[in-house]
């Protein structure tokens, strides 16, 4: 069933549980993710991603994903959003809905507060035209290789984040609150006491970007403290490395079940995090 992520992120709140937001970038990926929903019977978002690097190729390659991320999110037996992660720019949003997103990310959280809240607000006003959800950023989540300065600068201010959310009218908002994206160079520390404050301070699903690596004692408190989206791909793909480094494909040359080993390693790592986020039998 394909929803958008606004609707499925209310649930999650009013249910108090968090929802994984996997990164996936082709038929494997998406199928891996959606199994994972499936065998859990819990709601899950793919997290899609425009691919800058391939130039004027990127707006082609989301539409051949789509080609099959669509049917499959439609047949599924539990809830699917398709998300584009982390746009950059409206063109880059628009091209996404056009896609097939039922949900998009813009992130301005580099960008002065009025410069973020105006270009959101752009974002929010034509993707709601359609139908379509839309999350964006407050602070700014940096880079887990940087974590000594990146894990306390930018946080987002509770009382920015009021404002935030009236100006721009987005469904669901991304929080600096200690995480970082990437592995860690550092331990992770979360500063739960601030987003309990964000929490009370705004009536809308809360995002967590950085989960890889970030501890499950760490997630399954944020779980329940206000956050109804962890986005995820460090600690899958390293979970489907670490199964293909351990299959012998022996003199046989069929290397779709290489593939498949991998990707058998990321749904397993879905799926924990589903159980420990308490998205499990939430569908």
């Amino acid at each position: 069933m394909l929803i958008t992520m606004g609707e499925m992120l209310i649930e999650a709140k009013k249910k108090n549980y968090a929802i994984p937001a996997p990164n996936v970038w082709d038929e494997f990926s998406i199928r891996a993710a959606i199994e994972a929903g499936e065998e859990c019977d819990s709601p899950v978002i793919l997290d899609g991603s425009y691919e800058e690097s391939k130039g004027d190729k990127a707006p082609q390659i989301m539409y051949e994903q789509m080609l099959y991320a669509i049917p499959m999110a439609k047949a599924a037996k539990v809830p699917v959003a398709i998300n584009l992660d982390h746009g950059k720019t409206f063109k880059q949003a628009m091209i996404a809905i056009k896609a097939g997103y039922t949900s998009v990310m813009i992130d301005c959280s580099s960008c002065p507060f009025e410069e973020n809240v105006e270009k959101v607000k752009q974002v929010v006003d034509a993707a709601h035209a359609v139908g379509v959800s839309v999350e964006a950023e407050l602070g700014h989540v940096g880079r887990g290789t940087n974590y000594a300065v990146d894990g306390k600068a930018n946080l987002t201010r509770p009382e920015e984040a009021i404002k935030y959310v009236e100006f721009t009218g987005v469904d669901c908002l991304a929080v600096a609150v200690g995480t970082a994206h990437g592995p860690y160079i550092g331990t992770p520390h979360i500063d739960f006491e601030r987003l309990e404050e964000i929490r009370n301070a705004v009536d809308i699903p809360l995002v967590m970007h950085g989960g890889s690596g970030t501890g499950d004692v760490n997630l399954s408190k944020a779980a329940r403290s206000g956050i109804n989206k962890v986005n995820l791909y460090t600690d899958l793909v390293t979970a489907g490395m670490n199964e293909l480094r351990k299959f012998d494909l022996g003199n046989e040359y069929d290397f779709s079940k290489a593939v498949k080993v991998a990707f058998e390693g990321y749904k397993s790592k879905i799926k924990f995090y589903m159980d420990l986020l308490g998205s499990s039998n939430n569908a």
